[in-house]
This record gives C-alpha cells, structure tokens and sequence, in this order.
C-alpha cells in the first residue's frame, strides 16, 4: 500500500495531485455547499471479507464478501461467451470507461455517516414498499441527496450506522418537513453490514439490481490511501433480464443472453497496459485489475459510480476515459445465471 504520507515516489506523487486538484476547487466548491471530506466510518467493515480458506483462484462469491474479493487470479468465463458480452455491451452504448463522479457538486453519490446517538427518522414509501425493508432509519434530515436537493434524477440517500455497522439505502428520498420530519421515498433497504446476506430472491433495493450502492463506490479516501480494496459499481445500456448472486432483481430490457445480467463481474484484462497512468487514475485502474465492476442498474454504457466530493482531480480521472470496454473480460461466478419470466 502506497501511504498518504509520501513515504514513496508515487506516494508523493498521488498526494500532489490530490492537494494541488483540491486547492484548485476548494474555493469554488465552499460556495456550491461542496461535499467532503467524509466522517470516518468507525469500526464497521463494509461488508465481511471472503473466508481466508478461499483459494485465489475461486470464482466469483455468491453474496455480499464478493465486494471484497480480489478476482485478479479468477477464472474467466468460456473465451468465446466473454467476447459475446463485451460485444453486446459496446453494441448497445459508448465503448469506453467514463467516472460517473468528480469534483463538481452534482456528481457522484454522497453521502452520510451517523452514530449511537442518532434519532430515527420515519420512511415512508411512495413506490416499492412491498420490498422494502420496515425498520428504524436513521437517514438524519440533513443528509445530502444524490444530486442536491433540487435534482429529480434517482435521489439516492446513503446513510452509513456506524454504531450499528448499518447502511440505509434509499431510492427516490425526498425530506419532507410539514410536520414532523420524514423521508418519503419510492423504497429502502437496511443492510446489515455485518453479513453476507442477500436481498429475497426477486427483490430490489436502492440499485436496480438489488445490491448495495455504498460498497461499490470510489471513494477519495480509499484513492489518497493509494489502494481500493472492492469491487466497483458500474451501469450499462442495455442488460439482460436475468441476474447473479450476489444480484437478486431483474431490470433488463433485453432477453439476449449475450446481454449483461445484473450482478455481471468484469475485470480489466492483466495485460491491459497501465505503467503510463499516474495519480488517482493509477489507483482505480489497479483495482479494476484485482477487484473489477459488478453490473448494478442500467444506465450510461461504461459509467462507474464514486462519491460526490470536491477533492477529486478531474484532469487526472480523465485518463480513465482511454481505456476501452473490449479490454475487460467476463469473471466466472459461483452462483448460475438466474433468467426472469422463466
């Protein structure tokens, strides 16, 4: 691990970028409400690792330690299905990597992080109820909102417990304030972050897959630690109606099996060449080496999700966007494919 005290070259490295690209933005973005740093997350793990009796070469797990398993040495899928995936994907969308986050307000997902003495904040559903979790939220009212308060998109509200080692997710949140404060939201979901379990079968939660958000997230401080130890989250256009544990919901427009289900691990090939990358972009794309993309919701082909934070160096991130979908290959999973309407 690089540390963020420079004790190397590229740790200097990273660290000039990082403060040269928030010295840069710092001013502007006190005026826009910027978002980070973050609070620390406390003793909470995001999710427990993989057992340590599981041999390097495993598949892909089927529940929620597969966010925390490296895949680098994994089994890739039969070599003539993985091109067909690869092929679908840059068929139906843009063909290269774009970070659906940055230093600008409005990108990325934010998000809170609350303790013991946090209140609960009552829920109420306007849309999924029915497979939502009904349970004490403690999303506070300050919470920022994916996109700010004003946006119309998706709305994420990620709320990390850390006295409870919780995360509450949820979809379409609007904070309403006419009597007592509550959150209205189209569905939630309580993870426990101490467990690998899955949503029920058939489930969604705040991602259209069924999955965590928060866990497949880029997050600064990973990056200026010089190592990001997950698996990310990444959207596509066009996707099968089908999933993969730890997947658990169908949203796919397409019954094509060469389309990518929800809960597809990806992972940048080994000799995929990234010696020339420097900074933050370095940091990422090792992790896309070791830990790749899991499929989480439909939306713009090759974007992959981070935190909304002014610290990011853009510039720097850009050099992702050079790296091209056809040089990912398709992991194998432990878990089948499960095709919806069947």
């Amino acid at each position: 691990m690089t540390s963020w005290g420079g004790k190397t070259a590229a740790g200097l490295a990273l660290a000039a970028c990082l403060l040269a690209a928030w010295a840069g933005v710092s001013a502007a973005g006190k005026k826009h409400h910027a978002l980070g740093p973050y609070p620390k997350l406390g003793g909470c793990s995001v999710f427990p690792d993989p057992p340590a009796s599981l041999p390097a070469n495993a598949e892909s797990l089927p529940n929620q330690a597969a966010w925390n398993q490296d895949i680098s040495q994994a089994p890739a899928v039969d070599p003539e299905t993985s091109p067909d995936y690869i092929g679908y994907i840059n068929a139906h969308g843009g063909e290269m990597l774009h970070p659906d986050f940055g230093s600008p307000r409005g990108y990325g997902f934010p998000y809170s992080v609350v303790g013991n003495k946090a209140r609960k904040v009552p829920v109420k559903f306007t849309a999924y109820g029915d497979e939502s979790d009904h349970g004490a939220y403690r999303v506070p009212p300050k919470a920022p909102v994916e996109g700010g308060n004003r946006s119309d998109g998706d709305r994420h509200v990620l709320t990390v417990d850390s006295g409870r080692c919780q995360l509450q997710e949820l979809y379409r949140g609007f904070l309403k304030t006419k009597g007592k404060d509550h959150w209205n939201a189209d569905g939630g979901v309580i993870w426990n972050l101490r467990s690998t379990a899955l949503r029920h079968e058939g489930w969604t939660s705040a991602d259209a897959a069924g999955l965590p958000i928060f866990p497949g997230l880029v997050r600064f401080d990973e990056v200026q630690s010089g190592e990001i130890n997950h698996a990310i989250r990444v959207t596509f256009d066009s996707t099968q109606d089908a999933w993969i544990h730890p997947a658990s919901h169908c949203a796919g427009d397409s019954g094509d099996p060469d389309a990518p289900p929800m809960g597809l691990r990806l992972r940048l090939a080994e000799g995929y060449d990234i010696s020339g990358m420097t900074g933050a972009a370095h940091v990422i794309a090792v992790a896309l080496k070791r830990y790749g993309f899991i499929n989480a919701d439909n939306g713009s082909n090759w974007f992959f999700s981070g935190t909304s934070d002014h610290r990011w160096p853009d510039n720097n991130l850009n050099q992702l966007k050079d790296i091209p979908g056809d040089a990912f290959e398709v992991v194998q999973s432990q878990a089948t494919i499960h095709t919806c309407g069947d």
